[in-house]
């Protein structure tokens, strides 16, 4: 798993499942405008994944290659 800041990861997800609080992902990768968050119920023993997606940069304001 990449290294983040545990204050940027998100806490108490519920359960895709029975609803019962994950207290944090256990795999969370990182791309262009999207973030993926893996999740494991210890209750349930239920897997699931999220994705979390950001608006796209404005374009105007975007850098351009040389």
């Amino acid at each position: 798993m990449a290294q983040f800041d545990s204050a940027d990861l998100p806490r108490g997800n519920p359960c895709a499942q029975c609803g019962k609080p994950i207290t944090k992902p256990d795999w969370v990768e990182r791309d262009a405008g999207r973030t993926f968050y893996l999740w494991h119920c210890r209750a349930c023993d239920y897997r699931f994944e999220a994705i979390a997606i950001y608006p796209e940069r404005d374009s105007e304001h975007a850098p351009l290659a040389a």
